[in-house]
């Protein structure tokens, strides 16, 4: 008998990747026909839509959006099957808030190359990076600008399959968007407007903290102007998105290697004055920052010197990596 399964090994170009085949499957059988349950039944039951939400925020989204992240930097599946990673950007992508194509052009055509500094359209350099006002103009502008502002940036650039990419992925999406909400308008925002706007907060509310304990004197310095966060459960659910200086600096190593290579570049990370927390995520941080908890901070910071600083001197430093700094190119 000839057996009609096919092999993950068939479909994936790496086997370790196989969370990314299931992730997909999973959201595929809830999230579809549960977005078609709301726009084709004639009663729209709020207790349900708030179960689904719950269900994209709570469980999925992380995971998803970080799968999403690796998809850019990694080619996961064998050419045969590469109409996956169209499905996962252009389909399961609006149902988790993601334009389709935006994230690529974002995160590989502008934030990789320009490092947090001047050209960066997501720099933190010039705020005040504890500061709950300095992250809402920073938010804002990414809200009401942030679309446009990459169009102009990858068109000056000349990065025009980029921007042709955007373009498309951006119309598709408020097309439908819009075009859903005068056929059913309380499905419409919770399948595809809720989740867009969360998901932009959220990525802000990442690369903020990601980016926000720079080395004025360096902040170019990839080891300065980024964090790693080690020994956390988000890393376990987000594919080791935590090592961020890591990814930095080899920015299409393997999810599964990191931790890893963070051990085995730990007296790096010392003599380069990096700034490395454990048991903590990107939403802990942002947290403690905008509540200005510094205590806390030093209580799971990981101090990498031989002798080891106590807790004032700590919270020193880390204050001293948050002050707003005059924009370098």
């Amino acid at each position: 008998m000839i057996s009609t399964q096919i092999s993950p090994k068939r479909i994936l170009l790496d086997s370790r990747d196989y969370p990314f085949l299931s992730l997909t499957a999973a959201s595929s059988l809830l999230f579809i026909p549960a977005a078609i349950y709301f726009f084709t039944h004639p009663h729209f039951h709020s207790a349900l839509a708030a179960i689904y939400l719950a269900l994209i925020f709570l469980v999925y989204l992380g995971p998803f959006t970080l799968m999403l992240h690796n998809l850019c930097h990694r080619p996961a599946f064998q050419p045969r099957y590469k109409w996956i990673k169209h499905y996962v950007f252009w389909i399961l992508g609006p149902i988790f808030g993601q334009t389709p194509e935006t994230f690529y052009a974002y995160h590989i055509g502008m934030h990789h190359p320009e490092n947090n500094l001047k050209n960066d359209l997501s720099s933190t350099l010039s705020y005040q990076r504890d500061s709950l006002v300095d992250f809402s103009k920073y938010l804002g502008r990414f809200l009401a600008m942030g679309t446009l502002e990459l169009g102009i940036y990858l068109y000056k650039r000349r990065r025009f399959k980029l921007f042709r990419h955007i373009l498309y992925g951006e119309l598709a999406f408020y097309s439908i968007a819009t075009g859903t909400l005068f056929l059913n308008l309380r499905a419409s925002v919770v399948v595809f407007w809720i989740p867009m706007v969360v998901v932009r907060i959220a990525m802000m509310l990442g690369n903020w903290t990601q980016h926000a304990f720079i080395d004025s004197e360096t902040p170019q310095h990839v080891y300065r102007n980024s964090i790693t966060c080690i020994e956390s459960v988000y890393n376990r659910r987000c594919f080791n998105d935590g090592y961020h200086i890591g990814h930095h600096l080899k920015m299409n190593l393997h999810w599964t290697e990191m931790p890893e290579d963070f051990e085995a570049n730990r007296e790096i990370y010392r003599e380069e004055k990096a700034i490395v927390f454990r048991k903590l995520d990107y939403f802990m941080i942002w947290t403690l920052l905008m509540t200005r908890r510094f205590g806390r901070l030093a209580q799971y910071f990981v101090d990498l010197e031989p002798v080891k600083r106590d807790r004032q001197e700590i919270i020193e430093l880390l204050k001293s990596r948050l002050k707003p700094i005059q924009c370098q190119s």
